[in-house]
This record gives structure tokens, sequence and C-alpha cells, in this order.
């Protein structure tokens, strides 16, 4: 189905208070070069004690209406991805419905985790395209930290705090979605985790109940070799080349697997947008956040063509093409 929705503003949020590696040589066996070297992770930042997923996703709506002077009372569905939710329910949508004072809205958390704002903007895409729905609201929060392990040097290291939003509203004389491609190897989710009612998975008995708990060899492997794949998938598709993509937006999970997978597509690693050296892995938020980092870095210019691609707990896989125009 030939797509009738674009992306026409974006907005983001992370905390205040900021963790650098020279914090975590306090907490762990670990150095500012090991992290670097390893992770391409310099600082990330870290919500307040008092400061939950939905104050977050709340401040990257608000500040993506301040700064592409978008008005949000319109919006007939709010999806946020996250896997941070303060509560069970109600859910951090609902919530974000209630403090936006949106009248006339549906509200849906996603539990995709690192592609969960691919997700959400895949099936704004679908929603708006059919003509269900007019103007999505695609919002990715995480409060990682809260569910960090800060004793396992493997993984405390790499976590972080943010969130990003997307307003995706109907166009068909000037369509901004060129394609997608999903993937999901569910035998893989014992790999990467966070216990809830079960403490077992496919009969295995799981660890740390109620923190982050992650394999990152597995996932690392697993990322390395079946990304690069999706992406080709997606471009062939899309009758694309990746010379057709002026940027690539990973999830950035460690810069050192994005390398990898930028080798494995012959993509040079200077058109790709990050996140993770200022702001960590913040699973959901890294890619809304790593292309905010680039309009405000002036990278991302007007019409450029990006290919999205979210990858992590599931194990799940979710890329989409774009053209960013919000002027069109």
């Amino acid at each position: 189905m030939e797509s009738k929705a674009r992306i026409t503003a974006i907005g983001t949020y992370i905390p205040e208070k900021v963790l650098t590696n020279a914090d975590f040589e306090k907490m762990v066996d670990t150095s500012d070069e090991w992290i670097v070297q390893r992770t391409g992770i310099k600082e990330r930042r870290i919500a307040a004690d008092d400061e939950y997923v939905t104050d977050l996703c709340e401040n990257a709506a608000r500040n993506l209406a301040k700064n592409f002077n978008k008005s949000l009372d319109d919006v007939d569905l709010i999806l946020v991805a996250t896997v941070t939710g303060e509560y069970k329910f109600p859910s951090v949508s609902s919530q974000l419905q209630a403090r936006l004072g949106l009248k006339n809205t549906g509200a849906i958390d996603l539990g995709g985790a690192c592609a969960g704002f691919v997700y959400g903007l895949h099936m704004a895409n679908g929603l708006v395209t059919s003509g269900l729905h007019k103007k999505v609201l695609v919002l990715g929060g995480e409060t990682l930290s809260k569910i960090t392990d800060y004793t396992d040097r493997t993984s405390c290291i790499l976590f972080g705090d943010g969130a990003g939003a997307a307003l995706i509203e109907y166009d068909a004389e000037n369509p901004g979605f060129f394609g997608f491609h999903m993937g999901t190897k569910g035998e893989g989710g014992r790999h990467l985790y966070q216990t809830g009612l079960s403490t077992k998975m496919g009969g295995e008995e799981l660890t740390n109940p109620g923190k982050l708990v992650q394999n990152g060899r597995e996932v690392y492997k697993w990322a390395v070799s079946g990304v690069p794949k999706g992406v080709k998938k997606l471009v062939e598709e899309a009758n694309m080349t990746m010379d057709d993509i002026d940027w690539f937006i990973p999830h950035s999970a460690n810069m050192r697997m994005i390398e990898s997978i930028c080798d494995r597509l012959d993509y040079p690693v200077e058109k790709t947008l990050t996140s993770m050296a200022t702001a960590g892995n913040t699973s959901s938020a890294t890619i809304p956040l790593a292309f905010d980092f680039g309009l405000q870095e002036n990278k991302v210019k007007d019409g450029d063509t990006m290919l999205l691609y979210g990858f992590g707990g599931g194990l799940t896989e979710c890329g989409i093409i774009i053209k960013w125009d919000p002027k069109a």
C-alpha cells in the first residue's frame, strides 16, 4: 500500500543528571578507556528519583510542539514505545493524554524495546494511510536507570534515560514513508530481558529478578549478522540502494556494533547518526534522539532520505525508510 503519511515534526528530552565514565570507575572495575573503546559511550543521562517515563515523554512532546510550532490538540492517537512505564497500568500513553489535555484521542503503549519507536512509526503510517487516523503522536521513552543493576560491570555502563517524539500526519500529495522490514527471533528473548510475573522462560530459570539482564555476546552476534540482512531486504523492496540513503539511524546500542553493521553494508559510518556517546543506550529512545541530534548539528537537511532501524529485546527488529520534509 502506497503511503499517505509523513513525519512533520520531532522533539526530544533528556534528563539533566549526567553519569560519566569516571563515575563508573568508582562503582565497578572499569575505566574510561575500556568503556569508550568497547561502546563509544562517554556519558549517559539519568532521571531523578521522582522523574519517570511519562515525565520524559511529556517534555519531548512539548518540545516538539514548541520547536515546530505545532498544535497537538487534534492528535487522534498516541503511541508510546517503552518497557519502563512507571505502572503496569494505567499506560504511559493514557497519562500523556491527560497531561497534554487531548480530548479525542486513543492511547496505546507498545512493548517493542529497542525496536519500539520504529514499530510505532510503522503502525502510525499504516493507520494514517488507511484513513483510520489523521494525526498520530509516536513516542519512545525509557528510564532504564531504574532497572539497571549497577553492580554488573558488563551492562551497567551502557544504559541511560531519554525520550523522543514524532508527529505523523496525513499527506497523500507528499508521503514520507517508502518501505519497511521487520523480523523476530523470539527464541533469543532469554538473552535480553527483565523478569515480570514469571522468572522462567522456555523452562529456564531467569536471574536477577526485576533488573535488566543482557547476554551482550549473543545479542551482538545476532545484531551484526541479522541487521545488515534486514537492511538489504528493506532497500531492495523499496527499489533503492544504500547510495540513496543520506542518513542511516540504527539503534544506538554501542558504537562497535554499529561499525560492524556499517562495514557489512559497505556504508560509511560517517553517514550514520547515533546518540550513545552523550546519552548512552536508551532503548526505544535512541533513534529519535539521534535524529534530533542530527537536526541540531545541521547535518540533516529537508529532503534527506533516512533509514531508521531498531533492533533488540524480543529479539525483534524493524526498519523503515523515510523522507524528512516537514515543510512539504
